[in-house]
């Protein structure tokens, strides 16, 4: 090849490798093509489904939807010519809001040129009705039907839950359906059930002329999707007695459970504090979770469901279970009979009690805390030398109950409680493998009446119980009973949990359960109406006064219901978590609440003075407490009978008194 013809080839191959290296660079590397083929030519458009309805048991609407409106914004559809003060104008807000706005939605992580972000929330219909008409000219914004979610209760703000924003860790997780501003069930209901209520966004590809105006669906709607809403979901929930239970928990702390034992439907899940889920909606929501989450004042945490959390002693209410796990490992029967008289001497431990040198019926009948210490003794002493055995064994029988293990339901919180090892304890001796002799033993052996280490949540006691009076099984309890009109597929809920107790022995349980109703510790609580079978329970606790617990299933011979009860800080089992329970059995086995006298006494009751002095106490010994002022509580007092009095004369001195109070104070500060 001849010189020159060698110079204009290596010249056009150099202006060809150019070309090449330009275009893949503006192809591949920046994104001015795909932009326009992506948003100039083509705008995708979301549709956002309607999330599904949730019902109670009896098709009670609990949730719905409401319309809500927000605007997208979209970067590479902001024009060159974009009149930023007309389209301030438009929407009502300020230049400097319009600046600020955009620049927090640019420097969010998830931002993209390509995806429409979040500019404006909760317009109202009236709102976008105006904005609608001339949003057209901003092709940059566009208005997102959003749905919100409508409570039709004021109650269960637990157990419902509530939707919010994705998170960075939520759209990490389902990167593929989520886009930053989408919503997302965060807890209760709403997140264990999240898709199955949040449906399937549509999709429409929408063709823009070169003045960015929509001349039609691209491929005439061939790669659009149908958008798909949201199933409905009809909770085990029966909400008149969800109510009821939260009403009598009204200014307590504590949990009532109730489950229908023949298919582990749950009947009632209330807690207290309870939650009014009209909070989780409208603009002042983010603000009304911030303060809920805060709210720890006499330890309140009203965001803690104290019936799936919460993990308790249960107090003399696991008797029960310490008589199914000694009798199946044989180290008593049923007429077993242990020196017991005026309580419980063992080793220099000493703990009060009743009953004498009863068999098991009559033990269970009185709560006698002498005769279960020592069945769990006769637990520990099982393998003579061993007694990690003994407790190993004692809690494979407990595990099999679903306790001290997590239930694997369909809730979004929980916790698995505990029911120590035999390793446990050898840790707690120092490495002992026998630590039958030692001061470790005598602390184990509160196990056997519900105290010492073991701890149950509210629904694992009434789990138990319900396989107590099935006689060796349960199903696992849930929440959902279908979904969209068809029983719900979860096969978890559909397997007979099998106890490793025989059932023969469940027969003097289940008469000393009765037994407890018709002569023992909750005769005060006998129904005309129906039968009972019941165990009270009273839990020491440091802080200060005893949990109240009470377990209970009827009708005797053939239980429909089973329901767990705890009021924290209380007192007698059978004074207060066993009228709430009888209450709940009540009116869901006549359909009415005949004994008012009880459900009153538990409306009207508050423990707050208690909350408010374990709280004053924890507060000094951390040095944290600061005397309240007494000017400012007198005028509170004042402010509360100015709402009651009608007497004009009376209104007069204490409008009088409310103003020279004020005036000190005013005098006070300015000084």
């Amino acid at each position: 090849m001849k010189p020159q013809f060698l110079k204009i080839s290596i010249v056009l191959s150099a202006i060809a490798i150019i070309f090449i290296a330009r275009l893949a660079y503006l192809q591949l590397f920046t994104d001015r093509y795909a932009l326009n083929a992506a948003n100039t030519s083509i705008k995708t458009e979301y549709i956002i489904p309607q999330r599904g309805v949730i019902f109670d048991r009896n098709g009670k609407i609990l949730v719905g939807n409401q319309p809500a409106y927000e605007i997208s914004f979209t970067a590479a559809l902001l024009k060159p010519d974009f009149d930023t003060l007309d389209f301030c104008n438009l929407i009502n807000i300020t230049k400097a809001d319009f600046i600020n706005t955009i620049t927090s939605i640019k420097s969010e992580k998830y931002y993209s040129k390509l995806t429409p972000m979040t500019f404006m929330k909760n317009i109202s219909r009236e709102e976008i009705a105006r904005i609608q008409e001339i949003i057209f000219k901003y092709p940059a914004f566009s208005i997102v039907s959003r749905p919100q979610r409508q409570y039709e209760v004021s109650t269960s703000g637990n157990l419902l839950g509530y939707t919010n924003e994705v998170n960075e860790r939520e759209l990490k997780k389902d990167s593929v359906y989520y886009l930053p501003g989408d919503f997302i069930g965060k807890t209760g209901i709403e997140k264990s059930y999240e898709h199955v209520l949040r449906g399937e966004k549509g999709i429409q590809y929408i063709q823009k002329d070169i003045r960015l105006r929509s001349i039609g669906s691209y491929k005439n709607g061939a790669l659009d999707k149908e958008v798909i809403t949201g199933k409905d979901v009809t909770l085990t929930i029966d909400y008149d007695l969800q109510r009821i239970a939260e009403e009598m928990l009204v200014n307590k702390q504590g949990a009532i459970v109730a489950i229908d034992p023949t298919n582990g439907e749950i009947l009632a899940l209330a807690t207290g504090p309870d939650i009014d889920p009209n909070l989780f909606s409208g603009p002042a929501k983010t603000r009304n979770l911030y303060r809920l989450q805060m709210d720890t004042i006499y330890n309140n945490r009203p965001t803690f469901d104290r019936s799936l959390q919460a993990a308790y002693p249960p107090g003399s209410t696991f008797k029960l279970l310490t008589a199914a796990a000694a009798l199946q490992m044989g180290v008593m029967d049923e007429n077993t009979r242990f020196p017991c008289g005026g309580g419980f001497n063992y080793r220099g431990l000493r703990v009060k009690g009743h009953g004498g040198a009863d068999p098991l019926i009559p033990a269970i009948q009185v709560s006698s805390n002498c005769y279960f210490s020592y069945a769990f003794i006769a637990i520990m002493n099982k393998y003579p030398g061993d007694p990690s055995r003994g407790v190993n064994e004692w809690k494979k029988i407990m595990s099999s109950f679903g306790v001290g293990e997590f239930l694997n339901n369909d809730l979004a919180v929980g916790s698995k409680g505990r029911i120590p090892s035999g390793e446990f304890y050898e840790k707690r001796s120092g490495g002992k493998k026998d630590w039958s002799s030692a001061y470790t033993m005598n602390g184990s052996i509160f196990n056997g009446m519900g105290q010492g280490d073991v701890l149950l949540t509210p629904l694992q006691m009434a789990s138990s119980v319900a396989a107590i009076v099935n006689r060796g099984w349960y199903f696992t309890p849930h929440i959902v009973k279908s979904i969209d009109g068809n029983p719900n597929p979860d096969p978890r809920f559909r397997v007979k949990h099998k106890t490793l107790v025989e059932p023969k022995h469940f027969d003097p349980i289940i008469k000393g359960m009765e037994a407890v109703v018709l002569r023992g510790t909750a005769r005060s609580l006998k129904s005309n109406d129906f039968t009972m079978l019941a165990k009270t329970g009273t839990a020491q606790v440091p802080q200060g006064k005893d949990n109240s617990i009470f377990v209970l299933a009827a009708p005797a011979d053939n239980p429909k219901i089973v329901i767990a009860a705890v009021m924290e800080h209380a007192g007698f089992g059978a004074t207060w978590a066993g009228p709430a329970a009888a209450i709940i059995a009540e009116k869901y086995l006549t359909g009415d609440i005949k004994r008012e006298h009880l459900y009153n006494k538990l409306v009207n009751a508050s423990f707050m003075p208690e909350y408010k002095r374990q709280w004053v106490v924890e507060l000094k010994r951390k040095g944290l407490y600061k005397e309240p002022n007494k000017d400012s509580l007198t005028l509170k007092t004042i402010e509360d009978r100015l709402k009651l009095t009608t007497d004009t004369e009376k209104k007069k001195q204490l409008l009088f008194k409310r103003d020279s109070i004020v005036q000190k104070l005013k005098n006070s500060a300015a000084r």
